[in-house]
Formats: C-alpha cells, sequence, structure tokens
C-alpha cells in the first residue's frame, strides 16, 4: 500500500496538463497519452470496469471518449485534446484497478496522435488544476 505521503507527492505532476472534467495528458512528439488523475481515482474509489474508444476513433477536444465504472459510480471520461487514437491500454480490461493503483503510469487510457497541439492552451497546469480541486 502506497505511504500517504508519496501519494501527496504524485498527485499532480508538474509536466503534464490537466481538464477541469480530471482527466490528464503529457505530450509525447506528436501523440498525446491521456487517463483520469489521481484527485478522480480517488474519488471514484475502486475502479471495476473501463470502457475506451477503438482504434482509429476520432476523438474531439471536451467530448466524452469512454467511461469509468467504480464501485461508488460511472463516470464519463472526457478527451482533453482532440485526435485519433492511436493506442489502447488494453490492460484495462483485465485489470482496470491499474487506474488506482498508478493513474499517471500504469493506469494510462489511450494514446491519440494531436490534431491541433494549440489544443493544450486550453487545458490547465498543474498549479491551476491544483486549485481547482482544492476548491472543490
Amino acid at each position: 500500500m502506497m505511504r500517504r505521503q508519496d501519494r501527496e507527492e504524485r498527485m499532480v505532476p508538474k509536466e503534464l496538463r490537466y481538464s477541469k472534467e480530471h482527466e490528464w495528458v503529457r505530450v509525447e512528439g506528436e501523440e498525446a497519452v491521456i487517463g483520469i488523475t489521481d484527485h478522480a481515482q480517488e474519488q471514484l474509489g475502486d475502479v471495476v470496469y473501463v470502457e475506451l474508444p477503438p482504434l482509429g476513433q476520432q476523438l474531439e477536444q471536451f467530448k466524452t471518449f469512454g467511461v469509468v465504472e467504480s464501485v461508488k459510480a460511472a463516470s464519463d471520461l472526457y478527451s482533453p485534446v482532440s485526435g485519433e487514437v492511436v493506442a489502447v491500454n488494453g490492460e484495462l480490461a483485465k485489470s482496470p484497478e491499474k487506474v488506482n493503483e498508478d493513474p499517471y503510469g500504469g493506469g494510462w487510457m489511450v494514446r491519440v496522435r494531436l490534431k491541433d497541439p494549440a489544443e493544450l492552451e486550453k487545458l490547465l497546469d498543474a498549479a491551476a488544476y491544483e486549485r481547482e480541486i482544492a476548491e472543490g
């Protein structure tokens, strides 16, 4: 089990961008990796199912692209950027708990080819996201 201090230290990685809907995005060249934040997985509780889009699907910024279900609720996933899905984390089908265990690593959800990198400017940086969750 992760110590509380460790969880706080990794709660909002500085190098990522965030949506107000609690998704994160990490840009790697012309692609972006998307997942949900540590705050989001904590609010959801134990994740039991993740529904992700098929390869090739076009995502639109701030539109739904999937669903995450927990013991508490089902929540829509919103894409922080537009682009074509080029990879899906198939591990989540058999191990959805990875979203809880490692939301910024093994719990990633999709990788997209960025349609418009300028969309990143509409997202929150780590400091702004921390303020957003503090205001709740």
